[in-house]
Parts: structure tokens; C-alpha cells; sequence
């Protein structure tokens, strides 16, 4: 058993070396006293310069008005629990989980209020992230869905033998998944289009698609509606365009145009070298999708033109849209 000395001793030590700032309130809402380990966490220098201080002013917005509750149900003898901001002394913003409870005097009145506020600032930033984060994936998930819904739409209305829709549909899901992958591996931070465009045509091009362009940085959403774009430009290529044959070249290039009001992306796919080009009697499902998707997604211009020499592809979007979700 510890007698009263050590004890005291004992007290004073957990105090010193507790990282919960506690604190003793007069009935009035006024600082009388705070520990030795909460002058550390607040980054309190001078404990003398606040004590007296109302304590709700420590607080602002809900928190200010959280402490005054918490403090009249204190002086009603219940003890109360907040969370808020609050700033240290050095003004260091911070998010404190606080109880507030009432000190009683020999009678069982109320003497006094003690407050024990913990930092859980870390804790709050975690929980903001994982919110933001399954914001972010439902986003997403909504994005992807609506695309696979527009591919099954559209390969189904095109192709009515089901023998020829199926390899179609399935290779353009893979398609999407490769994007997906590729916003997967980035980290948090923007896909970048280079990134992207490599990782789509690569299992056409054979080296035989010339990339070129500056670092452009895009959302998801763009990723992906320039993911199906790429493939279906790479895909028709592949079957009867410029790399149909063994000596057609395909050059994918884009640069920035930033002497409009607002900077533009200005992309172009090109193809020459391939079998001669013709109209088509009609439009497939890569015309449309360029046409609506790229259109709605990126806010941008498209136009396919066919000329003989081989297919010729272009996109003129702001900069800004490529990087709005």
C-alpha cells in the first residue's frame, strides 16, 4: 500500500507523464489548473497566461457550444462527452475526444469540473481518409458500371450472333480491367496518359504504335472512357486498319495548346501505311462510344475521319476536364 506522500507522489508522476491534457474548471467555465502532460500535448509554454481563461473559448463553432453543454451538465452533477477541434497554443490545429465531469465536495454537491481531453487528431484523419476513400470507390464503381452497361448495350445492338458478340464484349471488359489496373497501381496519384495509352495498345502494337506527348495527368473517369477509346482505335487497327498488315505505323501524339483562354489537349491518332481506307456503311460501336463517352466524359470535341491513306483520329478536350472526377 502506498501511504499518503507516496501517493501524492505517485499522482503527480502519472499527471507529468500522462498525454491527456486534464484540466480542473471552476463553476464559472474558468482554467484553474492542467497537468504537466497537457501543457505538453496543448504546447503550452506558460501555463499562468491561461489560467482564468473561460475554457469554451478555447473552442469555436459546435465545439464552443459542445463545451458550454458539457459544462452545464457538469454543474448539474452528469458528466458529459464531446468530440472537436481545437487548436494548441502555438496554434497547431488538432481533434480532441473530451469528458467533462463534475467534482464533488464531502456533501455531494458540486465543487468543481474536471475535463480530460485526448488527442485523437490521427484517428480523425484516418476516418476522413476512409470516407473519402469509399466516396472515391463508389465513384468509381458507378463510372465502371455505367461503361459496362454501355459496352454490353452497344456490342449486343451490333453484333446480333451471339458467337461474335461474346469475344467482342469480353475483350473490351478486358479492356476496362486494364485501365482499372492501371488506376489501381497509381497510388492515389493522377494516371498519367502515357501510362495509360502504352498499357492499351501494347498487345496490338508491336512497337509499331509511336506515342508521343507531354505528362497529362487524368481522372478516372477520363482514364477510363480513354482506356475503351484507345482499345477500340487499337482493335480496328489490328483488324483492318494500319497494323493489319506488316508494314503500317500508327503515331499517337498529343501536345497542349495553353494559347486559349483555357488550355486544351490537342490528340491525334494517325494511321498510314495500311490497306487503303473506305467509308464505312455504318457506324460501330467504336465511332459511338468515341463520340458520346470521350464527348460526355472529357468534355471535349471528336471526329474519325477516313481517309484513304488510313484513319485519322482527333481530340480537342480543356486540360481542366481531364482531371475533374
Amino acid at each position: 500500500m502506498l501511504d499518503s506522500h507516496n501517493s501524492s507522489r505517485f499522482i503527480a508522476a502519472a499527471l507529468a507523464v500522462s498525454d491527456d491534457c486534464i484540466k480542473v474548471i471552476g463553476m464559472d467555465g474558468s482554467l484553474q489548473f492542467m497537468n504537466e502532460g497537457g501543457q505538453r500535448v496543448m504546447e503550452v509554454d506558460d501555463f499562468s497566461q491561461f489560467k482564468g481563461c473561460y475554457w469554451p473559448n478555447f473552442w469555436e463553432g459546435q465545439g464552443n457550444t459542445d463545451a458550454v453543454a458539457a459544462l452545464d451538465e457538469a454543474r448539474a452533477g452528469r458528466a458529459a462527452r464531446f468530440t472537436g477541434f481545437a487548436n494548441t497554443a502555438k496554434g497547431t490545429p488538432r481533434y480532441w475526444d473530451v469528458k467533462v465531469s463534475p467534482l464533488f465536495d464531502d456533501k455531494g454537491a458540486v465543487e468543481g469540473i474536471l475535463s480530460i481531453s485526448r488527442d485523437i487528431t490521427a484517428l480523425k484523419s484516418f476516418e476522413d481518409e476512409q470516407i473519402l476513400l469509399r466516396n472515391e470507390l463508389a465513384h468509381r464503381i458507378k463510372n465502371i458500371l455505367a461503361l459496362v452497361q454501355a459496352v454490353a448495350s452497344q456490342t449486343l445492338k451490333d453484333d446480333a450472333d451471339m458467337a461474335t458478340a461474346k469475344p467482342t464484349f469480353l475483350s473490351r471488359l478486358g479492356a476496362l480491367s486494364r485501365g482499372h489496373d492501371i488506376l489501381i497501381n497509381a497510388h492515389h496519384n493522377p494516371t498519367q496518359l502515357r501510362t495509360l495509352a502504352e498499357a492499351v495498345v501494347a498487345e496490338h502494337s508491336a512497337g509499331r504504335v509511336l506515342i508521343d506527348g507531354p505528362e497529362i495527368d487524368l481522372s478516372a473517369k477520363c482514364a477510363l472512357a480513354l482506356t475503351l477509346a484507345f482499345h477500340e482505335l487499337a482493335t480496328n487497327a489490328f483488324k483492318y486498319g494500319a497494323l493489319s498488315n506488316d508494314t503500317g505505323i500508327v503515331s499517337l501524339t498529343w501536345k497542349l495548346n495553353e494559347n486559349a483562354d483555357r488550355p486544351t489537349l490537342d490528340l491525334t491518332w494517325k494511321e498510314t501505311g495500311g490497306p487503303e481506307v473506305f467509308q464505312p456503311t455504318r457506324r460501330g460501336f467504336g465511332s459511338r462510344m468515341i463520340d458520346k463517352a470521350l464527348s460526355s466524359y472529357l468534355g471535349g470535341t471528336s471526329r474519325i475521319d477516313f481517309d484513304r491513306d488510313g484513319l485519322v483520329f482527333s481530340l480537342s478536350a480543356q486540360v481542366a476536364n481531364l482531371i475533374e472526377n
